[in-house]
């Protein structure tokens, strides 16, 4: 009875620690390496609805940035955008003295169903009355069950404004977030591992 709780402790254990954010694809542009000195001004997006998380989210990103990102709400209104002024945005970001710009949005939310089969314990018949009559105490039975997921994919584009152009995208999934600015946040924290691991940002 002790291994089997060990053992159902340690699964537990191990599904607790399981990251819920992983990236699904990412594209680099080959010949492009990147440090903390390629960029001074970036501009740091996130196009979420909620005006308060995008906040947040704009804030944390220019925190992991070491003071040369600018939160897109200090720097513009999201009405100012309009489909006659896009292009220009562009123009108007250079002549500010950006040359660089993080783009998050969510681009889709599925739900996936999953079973779980059950479990059950019985007690053994070799040690005797005695033995079979206490182990059977621990007799337990749980039936399987039905678990629905929701998943969230979000999208990151870093561009450079310098050379016009995307330098890295990623689409990452995210598995029942507890809340909208910490997904972002470790999302944030996967991506510049992953640039990390590749050789990208060095």
């Amino acid at each position: 009875m002790k291994k089997l709780l060990s053992i159902l402790l340690v699964t537990v254990m191990i599904a607790g620690c399981s990251p819920s954010t992983q990236i699904e694809k990412s594209w680099r542009d080959p010949n492009t390496t990147i440090s903390n000195n390629s960029y001074s001004k970036v501009l740091c997006v996130a196009l979420l609805r909620n005006e308060a998380t995008r906040r947040i989210v704009e804030d944390d990103l220019v925190k992991k940035l070491n003071g040369k990102g600018i939160a897109s709400y200090l720097y513009y209104q999201e009405k100012e955008v309009t489909e006659s002024k896009a292009a220009d945005l562009k123009t108007k970001l250079v002549g500010d003295g950006f040359d660089g710009a993080i783009v998050m949005r969510l681009i889709n939310v599925d739900k996936e169903t999953n079973y779980v089969p059950g479990t059950s314990v019985y007690p053994t018949y070799y040690g005797g009355f005695g033995g079979y009559y206490y182990n059977s105490w621990y007799n337990y039975s749980n039936p399987g069950y039905y678990t629905t997921d929701k998943i969230y994919n979000v999208e990151t584009n870093v561009y450079s404004l310098k050379q016009d152009k995307l330098i890295w995208t990623g689409v990452t999934s995210t598995v029942n977030p507890t809340k909208a600015d910490k997904m972002y946040n470790d999302i944030a924290d996967v991506i510049l591992s992953k640039m990390k691991s590749e050789g990208f940002l060095k």
